[in-house]
This record gives structure tokens, C-alpha cells and sequence, in this order.
């Protein structure tokens, strides 16, 4: 268990940044695989326009090979040569931009033909010239094609690249980071109970021992009262028995006087 969790203190504290960081992954886990069926959903759809890309591309490179064998024949030169010679500038130009599919930039291959440049048009005019236009045409198609499959291909090799990386990090986040981060919550959430526990067991032998030494207290000051009670009696018996005492001399003592008053008077008579 230990090995598959992060190694934090258990604290209130790391429990809240591990329950923020809980829901930035699930909210990553959940913008990544939305990412991840975005880019495969075009990666589908550049896999279908390639196949159909490279059938084109096959049928137009059949026609121009076709046309250059016709060009060929009705010439009977090297028109080649005749091309380079009468070409200066480039008529069929491409231009590139980027598309923003899901945060990824896939380049964008355009190809746009310059009218205002035609050095071409002279070449073929002494024999077969309407072959060579045609021949020009086609392979213009022909390159068309190419820089539409060239995009594709670049679009695809990146898309590729792409999802595999998303992919592995969607895997990781669900396999990996998520379930390390639940068990982090859950050794927390139990270590903390357990102290709660602790905390509520210290405070009830606390409340024992506060209630024991209140029980001591009373009982020593109830010992007090009675031994002061007992005190109290005893010195009051004390004092009854001095009293009784002093009644008993008085007594004695007044039923001696009259016998020696007696024996005066007697004394007298005779």
C-alpha cells in the first residue's frame, strides 16, 4: 500500500492539496481524453482522404504518363529540353498554412496557379502542341494531387505522434497518478480517524482522572467534616461531663455545710 501512494505527512492540510490535486487530474483525465477521440476522429477521417488520395494520384499519374507517351510520339524530340529552355519562373506555386485541430497545429499545403506567368505557352508550337497542353494540364492535376496527399501525409505522421503521446498521458493519469492519489486520500482519511480516536480516548482518560480526583476531594473533605463533627461532639460531651461535674462538687459540698452548721450549734448548746 505504502509503495502505490505518495509519501506525505498526514495532515489536514495535505489532505486538501491532495483532493485539489485529485480534481485537477480527473478534470485533465477528462480534457485529454475529449482531446484524444478529437484527434482520432481526424485521424480517421486523413486516413480515409489518403486512401482516397493515393487512388486519385495512381489514376492521374496513369493519364499523364499516357499523355507524355503521346507527346512523345507527336513530337519526336526531346521536349524536355524544350521546357527548361522556354520556362523561367514558376507558374504553379504552393503556399502553406496551419490548422488548429484540439491544440495540435497541422501544416495545410495549398497549391494556386499564377496566371500572369505562361512562359510555357510558345512550347510545342512547331508539332504537337495541343498534346503538350494537354500533357500540361494533366501533370498540373498530377501535381495538384501530390501536394494534396503530401499535406495529408505530413498531417497524419504528426497526428500520429500526437494521440500516441495524449494517449499515454490519458494512461497515466487513469493507471497511474489517479489511483496513487485515492490511496494517499484514503491513508490520510484513516490516519487522521486515527487520531481522532486517539485524541477522544486521551480526553476520556482525562475526564477519568479529573473525575477520580473530584471523587478523592469530596470524599477527603466528607472525611474532614465528619472528623470535625466528631471533634465537635466530643468536646461537647467533654464539657457536659465538667458540667456535671461541677454540679456533683456543688451538690456534695452543700450537703456537707449543713452538717457542720450542726455540729456548731450543737457545740454551742453544751
Amino acid at each position: 500500500m505504502s509503495s502505490n501512494r505518495e509519501q506525505v505527512f498526514p495532515t489536514r492540510m495535505t489532505l486538501g492539496l491532495m483532493k485539489s490535486k485529485l480534481k485537477g487530474a480527473t478534470q485533465g483525465h477528462s480534457l485529454l481524453k475529449r482531446k484524444s477521440e478529437a484527434l482520432t476522429k481526424r485521424f480517421r477521417d486523413i486516413t480515409k482522404r489518403i486512401d482516397d488520395a493515393k487512388q486519385k494520384m495512381g489514376r492521374v499519374m496513369q493519364t499523364a504518363a499516357f499523355s507524355l507517351a503521346e507527346v512523345s510520339y507527336a513530337t519526336g524530340e526531346n521536349i524536355g529540353y524544350q521546357v527548361q529552355e522556354s520556362v523561367s519562373n514558376a507558374r504553379f506555386k504552393v503556399r502553406a498554412r496551419q490548422e488548429n485541430v484540439s491544440g495540435v497545429y497541422l501544416p495545410q499545403f495549398e497549391s494556386f496557379i499564377d496566371s500572369e506567368i505562361n512562359d510555357f505557352k510558345l512550347t510545342g508550337l512547331g508539332r504537337g502542341g495541343q498534346q503538350v497542353q494537354r500533357a500540361k494540364e494533366i501533370y498540373s492535376k498530377a501535381v495538384e494531387t501530390l501536394v494534396e496527399l503530401a499535406s495529408l501525409q505530413t498531417a497524419f505522421v504528426i497526428l500520429d505522434e500526437v494521440i500516441k503521446v495524449t494517449n499515454r498521458r490519458v494512461n497515466a493519469i487513469e493507471h497511474v497518478i489517479i489511483p496513487r492519489t485515492e490511496n494517499t486520500i484514503a491513508y490520510i482519511n484513516s490516519e487522521l480517524d486515527e487520531l481522532d480516536r486517539e485524541e477522544f480516548y486521551r480526553l476520556k482518560k482525562v475526564q477519568e482522572k479529573k473525575l477520580q480526583q473530584t471523587a478523592e476531594v469530596d470524599a477527603q473533605l466528607k472525611r474532614q467534616k465528619e472528623s470535625a463533627a466528631k471533634e465537635r461532639e466530643q468536646s461537647s460531651d467533654a464539657s457536659d461531663s465538667k458540667a456535671s461535674a461541677k454540679k456533683n462538687d456543688a451538690a456534695k459540698e452543700s450537703q456537707e455545710t449543713p452538717d457542720i452548721l450542726v455540729e456548731q450549734e450543737e457545740d454551742v448548746i453544751f
